[in-house]
C-alpha cells in the first residue's frame, strides 16, 4: 500500500492534470535512507507517477555533494522545485500533514511559473535589492505553518532575490536549538530577524523590508 491512500491519488492526479508546464522535483537523499529519507523518496515516487509533467531526479547527498553545494542543500531530506528556473523554494523534511497541500500547490504554482500574489505585494517585492534568505521553521501538524510556507515560497517565486525553506523541526531537532522556537511557524530572515506566526502576504513583505533597512 503507497503513502497516498486511493480517493487521494484519484483526486490528485485529477488536479496534476490542470498543470501548463513541467516541474522537475529534485531529491536528495543517501545511500542508506534515513527514515524520513525514504519516505519523502516514496511519496515523490507516488506524486510523480500520476502526472508526466511531474518530473524526479534522485541525487545522493554525499556522492553528489557539488550538486547539494549548487542548490544549497545542507541537510536531508532535502527537496527543491525546478521550472524554467530554479525558483529558491526547497523543503528540509517530508512535506507531509498540513504542508502536503502546500507542497502540491507549490507544484502547480511552478508549473504556471506565476506566484498569483496582489498586485500590491508584487510592488513591494520589486524594492528587494538584496538577497533575502527565509527559513519557515514548522510542524507537520500545526494548521498556521502551511500559510506561512506557502506565502514564503510564493514570495521566492515572484521575486529572483528571495529563496525560502521549509524546516521542519521534529527531523531537525537542532534547528530548534539554534533558533530558540518557542511556537510555530516561526519565521526566520537572514538569521538575523524572526516572527512567530503566519502573517498577511502584505505584511510579510513589509516585515521582509524592514528587516532590510535595519
Amino acid at each position: 500500500m503507497g503513502l497516498i491512500s486511493e480517493q487521494d491519488r484519484v483526486q490528485l492526479q485529477g488536479i496534476l492534470k490542470s498543470l501548463e508546464n513541467d516541474v522537475k522535483i529534485i531529491l536528495f537523499t543517501q545511500e542508506f535512507e534515513c527514515q524520513h529519507c525514504k519516505t519523502a523518496r516514496e511519496m515523490l515516487e507516488e506524486v510523480s507517477g500520476l502526472s508526466d509533467k511531474v518530473l524526479l531526479e534522485i541525487y545522493d547527498f554525499v556522492k553528489d555533494k557539488e550538486d547539494a553545494d549548487r542548490y544549497a542543500i545542507d541537510k536531508i531530506p532535502g527537496i527543491l522545485l525546478l521550472g524554467e528556473k530554479d525558483y529558491g523554494i526547497r523543503f528540509f523534511g517530508v512535506p507531509a500533514g498540513y504542508e502536503f497541500t502546500t507542497f502540491i500547490e507549490d507544484v502547480i504554482s511552478v508549473s504556471r511559473r506565476d506566484s498569483d500574489l496582489p498586485e500590491d505585494v508584487l510592488s513591494s517585492l520589486a524594492r528587494i535589492q538584496k538577497p533575502v534568505h527565509i527559513q519557515v521553521l514548522i510542524s507537520p501538524t500545526c494548521p498556521y505553518c502551511a500559510h506561512a510556507v506557502r506565502t514564503a515560497h510564493r514570495f521566492a517565486i515572484a521575486s529572483d532575490k528571495i529563496s525560502a525553506d521549509m524546516v521542519e523541526l521534529s527531523e531537525f531537532p537542532h534547528i530548534s536549538v539554534k533558533y530558540e522556537v518557542k511556537g510555530v511557524p516561526k519565521v526566520v530572515i537572514n538569521e538575523k530577524h524572526s516572527f512567530t506566526g503566519s502573517k498577511k502576504e502584505g505584511d510579510f513583505a513589509d516585515f521582509i523590508l524592514k528587516s532590510l533597512e535595519s
